[in-house]
C-alpha cells in the first residue's frame, strides 16, 4: 500500500469519526477529563501537603493540575485517529522544556500528573487510582522522618580558638558536620551544618551569647547545599 493510500485511508477513517460521535463518546471523554481534573487536583493537594522545598510554588502545583487534563485530552485524541496522532507526535517533538526543576522531588510529582492523564485517558481507572495510592503512601512514609527534624546551616563569627571549642560544646548533644572554618587573624568563621528540632533552637542564643561571638545566622535548606 502506497502513502498515498495510506493518507487517503485516514481521512476516510478521520470522517468516519466525525460522523460516528456518539452520545455514549461524548459522556466518555467528559467523564475521563472530568476524572483527569479530580485527580490533578489530589496530586496538587499531596505536592502542597508534603512539600519540603524551601519555597512553595503555587504556579508549579496549578501547572500539575493542567498537566493532567491536558495529557488526558491528547491520550484521547490520538487513541480514535492516526491522523491526529502522528500530528501530535510531529508537534510534541519541537516542543523544549526549558524550565528548571529546582527540587528532585518535583519530577516525581510531574510524571504522576502526565502517567496520570494518559491513563485515564485510556479509561485505565484502577491503574490511575492504584497508582496514586502507591505514590501517596511512598511520599507520606518517605518524608515522615523530616515532620519533626530539620536541617540548617548555621554561620558563626567569632574571635578566639576557645570560642570555637565552647561552640562545639554546645553543639556536641545535637547532629552537626562541620563545612567550613575560615580564619582571619584572630577573627575566624564557622560553617555547621546541623540537625534539630525547629521548637527547640535554644542552643542558638547559648553560641550567640557567648563573649566573643559577634552574630550567629541559621539557615534551612533541603539537603541540596554541596559544600
Amino acid at each position: 500500500m502506497s502513502a498515498k493510500d495510506i493518507i487517503k485511508k485516514s481521512v476516510l477513517e478521520s470522517d468516519m469519526f466525525n460522523q460516528a460521535i456518539t452520545l455514549s463518546t461524548v459522556i466518555t471523554i467528559v467523564l475521563d477529563l472530568s476524572i483527569a481534573l479530580l485527580m490533578g487536583l489530589l496530586i496538587y493537594a499531596v505536592y502542597k501537603k508534603f512539600f519540603q522545598g524551601v519555597i512553595f510554588s503555587k504556579s508549579y502545583a496549578t501547572t500539575l493540575v493542567g498537566m493532567t487534563v491536558l495529557t488526558c485530552m491528547v491520550t484521547l485524541a490520538i487513541s480514535t485517529n492516526i491522523v491526529i496522532s502522528l500530528g501530535m507526535v510531529g508537534a510534541l517533538s519541537i516542543v523544549r522544556y526549558r524550565t528548571a526543576i529546582k527540587e528532585p522531588l518535583d519530577l516525581l510529582y510531574m510524571f504522576w500528573a502526565i502517567t496520570t492523564g494518559i491513563t485515564v485517558g485510556a479509561s485505565m481507572y484502577i491503574l490511575a487510582a492504584a497508582g496514586a495510592v502507591i505514590v501517596i503512601v511512598l511520599v507520606a512514609v518517605m518524608g515522615r522522618k523530616n515532620v519533626t527534624q530539620k536541617t540548617y546551616i548555621m554561620v558563626a563569627h567569632f574571635t578566639g580558638d576557645e570560642t570555637a571549642d565552647d561552640i562545639m560544646r554546645l553543639l556536641a548533644r545535637r547532629k552537626f558536620n562541620v563545612k567550613f572554618k575560615t580564619l582571619r587573624g584572630e577573627d575566624a568563621e564557622l560553617t555547621v551544618e546541623v540537625v534539630c528540632d525547629k521548637k527547640n533552637m535554644t542552643f542558638v542564643e547559648r553560641i550567640r551569647n557567648l563573649p566573643k561571638v559577634q552574630d550567629v545566622t541559621l539557615i534551612q535548606y533541603n539537603g541540596e547545599y554541596h559544600g
